[in-house]
């Protein structure tokens, strides 16, 4: 089941990125709404053929889809997505069932720097951050033990240091609705976010939209406002364990 929350989280993110809705992909796979919102779900029974037509309306090799979601790969796993999304949540969880060590790659810039993030920011600007953050995930790589590692929301955008994440690691996209970050970086006590911005949430959208096809390029994508905490990490656990 956990192997089709994964597909199905592929192919959705595949048709937004087509800018297609629902209704339009289910009329061109030939497929009712209802087959489609399940697929999506990775709930209900899902034949080859009729999976094999959707792929083919959203002009997705199944060879594509499946990439990366059978066993193997390095025990190293690198989550990625927006302030809030719960990547620290979900990332303590999953090491710990896994046995892995756990690492918040911010947590690491400043061991490195010598100084709070905040002071990195400001004496050092975005670029003394950038080759922190890239010199900190380079020092966990050469680690042999296994990890997980919660990277800084912006990792994305700085093209050398995502491929190399990509590259070393199997990286986890963990989304949720703009508002649900809000929400929980509000009950965090941190109302930084909102401070002098009227339309904070305009904002968050205006940065999601545009980090999303860089999000898009981690080898999976989930919901963690619709899965929840133990069902993410549960099924990050069935895509490591390749079920």
């Amino acid at each position: 089941m956990q192997l089709l929350v994964l597909v199905g989280s592929r192919l959705r993110r595949r048709r937004l990125q087509l800018d297609m809705t629902q209704a339009a992909l289910a009329q061109a796979a030939g497929v009712s709404p209802r087959f489609l919102v399940q697929l999506e779900k990775g709930t209900g029974n899902i034949s080859v053929a009729r999976l094999a037509d959707v792929c083919a309306a959203l002009q997705l090799p199944l060879s594509e889809l499946f990439t990366g979601l059978g066993p193997g790969g390095p025990d190293r796993v690198a989550l990625v997505g927006l302030r809030g999304a719960g990547k620290s949540t979900v990332g303590r969880a999953l090491a710990s069932a896994r046995g892995w060590r756990f690492v918040e790659l911010d947590r690491e810039v400043e061991a490195l720097a010598g100084m709070r993030l905040g002071e990195v920011f400001e004496l050092r600007g975005d670029e003394g951050y950038r080759l922190f953050e890239a010199r900190a995930f380079e020092a966990l790589l050469s680690s042999d033990h296994p990890f997980v590692v919660a990277t800084g929301g912006s990792i994305v955008t700085r093209s050398e240091t995502w491929r190399m994440v990509r590259a070393h690691t199997r990286t986890a996209w963990l989304e949720a609705p703009p508002e649900a970050h809000l929400d929980r970086v509000r009950a965090q006590g941190d109302l930084r976010p909102m401070q002098g911005r009227p339309d904070a949430l305009g904002e968050l959208r205006a940065i999601l939209a545009e980090r999303a096809p860089l999000y898009g390029e981690a080898d999976v994508a989930l919901d963690t406002e619709d899965l929840g905490v133990d069902g993410t990490v549960e099924t990050l656990t069935a895509w490591l364990d390749g079920r």
